[in-house]
């Protein structure tokens, strides 16, 4: 069974995959865009007081992660 997806900031949810390698590289208006040498993707955050579950999961799931392994990096 998959863990429950935690509420977080667009902040804490950058702090949480800058702790697995990924880089911030530019702010756009209220997106914080980030990057990791072995992915080809990029991570597009919201800067926003509460990212939405579905943005979250999605974010999780474009880095290449499980649910438990982003919650376990939290």
């Amino acid at each position: 069974m998959s863990s429950a997806l935690p509420v977080m900031s667009g902040r804490e949810v950058v702090r949480v995959f800058e702790s697995l390698g990924w880089e911030v590289v530019r702010q756009t208006s209220s997106h914080i865009i980030m990057v990791k040498d072995s992915e080809p993707a990029t991570l597009s955050v919201p800067d926003h007081r509460e990212v939405a579950k579905g943005t979250l999961r999605s974010l999780i799931r474009t880095a290449g992660l499980t649910v438990d392994e982003f919650v376990a990096a939290k």
